[in-house]
This record gives structure tokens, C-alpha cells and sequence, in this order.
């Protein structure tokens, strides 16, 4: 496969059919982040928390059998290959949580969006896009690294099951299989979440989706003659990843970002196809695209100094345990909710 497709490409179509995956499970399985927290916030339904819940108890057992059977190795992904520096990790999760609010969205939710027909989530991908690249690696680069300076090449654990099996000398499979068996205990803990196929199968098939990318991504490192980033799924600097290689393709090679990008996109346009839910929508009202111009503005820079966005710590480095993970998930909830309190205030008559 590698010999006729080369690394590059196979990487890509890793990263495009984990991303249609994806794409479908937002639109048909209604897999979001800001929908399971308004859900659980002012809903009362907690099930597609619960979903997540399930998505990432599967995803931690599968990149840990991966691991045991030497598919994967956890401390070459970005999640666990540095020390973990807290604060930029509560900072970065408030700022995307409370801006995936006011767009409304979060990276992966814009995709999907997008790729339903919803022109209004092209700004945001854009504005997220390039609002990542503008900390990452432009002008606020080098304030980035003096306020949140990042120590590569880590020497001691930076996840749960590495520092357990450091510890105690209990394997880091056994630890991840555990857990994560227990997370998926608790997802399924309500027999409201039991009773729904719609949950528990897309729940899985995200969970899945996020080990394919591991696994692939490290199977064409580890066998092709040219490395490629072991990765998986995530939906900031990815976006911004597909940008440049849009403007600069001639000059640049297809990556796993970019598959996972317009997976995403295809999924959800076969997916609202499929449904019925097809549509062109635009923004009619400036002072929304003012709002979630703004929150995209926020999300990108978030995502960046948190290493990940909702579905990159959330999912991505939850499945390797990482020590950022559920803190990041946290900080992003907590800001969400912020963002959702001022929201809902803001359109409350007076009294």
C-alpha cells in the first residue's frame, strides 16, 4: 500500500475516513461538544455527555490494547512527548470553551456544520484557522512561548498510565483498559442512555475513530521510509494545517490534517443528505457574525495553548490519558458555561 499510494497519501486517507466517520456522527448521531453541555446545562438531558463519556472509554481501551500489542506508542504523540504546563492548559481551555459559546461551535461542530451547508460556520473555520497560525507560529509566537513556555522532549511520565506503570510496574494497558472501562460504566449508568441505540453506537464509533488515527498514523511512521506525525483527530491547528495547503499545495504535501478536515466536511454532507437536513444558510444578523467572529478569534489561540481543542484533549488526548486531558475538558466546560450564562442573560427581558 505504501509502495503504490506513498506515505503522504495513505496518511491522508487515514485521517479522510476517520474524519468521515466523524462527520456522520455529528450529523446523524448529533455528536457535539456545546450540544452536550447545553443539554446537560439547560436541557436536562445528559445523554450526549454521556456519549462523550462512552467516546472516550472506547477510545482509551483501544489505544491501549494498541499500545500492549506495539500497534501504537503513546510518548510519541504531541499529548505526552512534553511537559504539561497547567496553566496554559486552564487558560487556553477557558478561552476556547467560552468562545466556542459565542460562535456557537467548536472547530469539529463548525465542519459539520459546514458541511450540512451552514455558510455561517465558514467564518469561523477561517477566522479559527488563522487566529491558531497567529499564536502558534506568527506574531504572538514568541509571547506564547514567554508566558506559557513549553519544555519539549519529556522525561518523566505526563499520563496516567505511564506514571503508574513508572510507579508500580503494573502495565499502562491494564491501567488504560481499566479506566477506560470504568468511564464507559459510567456513561452508561442511566438506563435513558441504555435505551438509546443512536447514543451508544455513535458514542462507539467516535471512540473508534480517534484509535484509527493512532494507529494508522503510527503503521506508515514505523513502516514507510519518510516520517509522518503520529496523530489523530483534532480541529484547530489541523484547520489552519488545511488553509496553507490550499494556498500552497504546489509547494506543500497532503497530511493526515487535511484528510481529517475534509472528512469531516464529507461525512456531514452525506450524513445531512441522508436525513433530509441539506440546506444553504447565511448569517442575516451582523451583530451574530460579530459574536461568532469573535468566539472563533478566541477558540484558535485557546486550542493552541491548551495543546487541543475539545475534540483534541477531549477525545484525542483522554484516549492516551494524558495528565492535561480531563483538566483541559474541565476548563473548557467551565468556560463554556460562562459563555452560555452571559448568552442566555444577554436575551432575558429585564425586570
Amino acid at each position: 500500500m505504501l509502495d503504490t499510494l506513498g506515505e503522504a497519501n495513505t496518511v491522508v486517507l487515514i485521517g479522510l475516513f476517520g474524519g468521515i466517520a466523524l462527520g456522520l456522527a455529528a450529523r446523524i448521531g448529533r455528536f457535539c461538544t456545546l450540544g452536550a453541555f447545553e443539554d446537560v446545562l439547560y436541557g436536562s438531558d445528559d445523554r450526549r455527555l454521556r456519549m462523550w463519556a462512552l467516546a472516550i472509554g472506547v477510545a482509551i481501551i483501544g489505544t491501549h490494547l494498541a499500545m500492549a500489542f506495539g500497534l501504537f506508542e503513546a510518548s510519541e504523540a504531541a499529548y505526552l512527548d512534553r511537559v504539561w504546563n497547567p496553566a496554559g492548559t486552564i487558560v487556553g481551555g477557558l478561552m476556547f470553551g467560552y468562545g466556542m459559546a459565542l460562535s456557537g461551535n467548536c472547530g469539529y461542530g463548525a465542519l459539520a456544520r459546514l458541511g450540512g451547508g451552514d455558510l455561517r460556520s465558514f467564518v469561523i473555520v477561517i477566522v479559527m484557522g488563522l487566529s491558531a497560525y497567529f499564536v502558534m507560529s506568527g506574531p504572538l509566537a514568541h509571547a506564547r512561548i514567554w508566558l506559557f513556555p513549553v519544555e519539549l522532549d519529556a522525561t518523566g511520565p505526563q499520563g496516567l498510565s505511564q506514571l503508574i506503570e513508572a510507579q508500580f510496574g503494573l502495565s499502562a494497558a491494564m491501567t488504560g483498559i481499566v479506566i477506560g472501562a470504568l468511564v464507559i460504566a459510567a456513561g452508561l449508568s442511566s438506563a435513558h442512555m441504555r435505551r438509546s441505540p443512536q447514543h451508544l453506537f455513535w458514542g462507539t464509533v467516535v471512540g473508534l475513530a480517534v484509535v484509527s488515527g493512532w494507529i494508522g498514523t503510527y503503521w506508515v511512521t514505523t513502516t514507510g521510509f519518510e516520517a509522518e506525525p503520529i496523530e489523530t483527530h483534532s480541529f484547530v491547528a489541523p484547520i489552519g494545517d488545511t488553509l496553507i495547503y490550499m494556498m500552497t499545495a504546489s509547494g506543500n504535501t497532503l497530511s493526515f490534517s487535511v484528510g481529517s478536515v475534509f472528512g469531516v466536511m464529507i461525512g456531514a454532507a452525506l450524513g445531512s443528505y441522508s436525513k433530509g437536513h441539506f440546506r444553504w444558510e447565511a448569517c442575516e444578523d451582523p451583530r451574530e457574525l460579530r459574536r461568532q467572529i469573535g468566539g472563533a478569534a478566541l477558540m484558535g489561540p485557546g486550542a493552541i495553548l491548551a495543546v487541543g481543542c475539545s475534540v483534541g484533549q477531549g477525545l484525542s488526548a483522554f484516549s492516551t490519558l494524558a495528565f492535561s486531558a480531563p483538566v483541559a475538558f474541565v476548563a473548557i466546560f467551565i468556560g463554556a458555561s460562562l459563555g452560555l450564562k452571559q448568552l442566555i442573560s444577554g436575551f432575558t427581558p429585564a425586570e
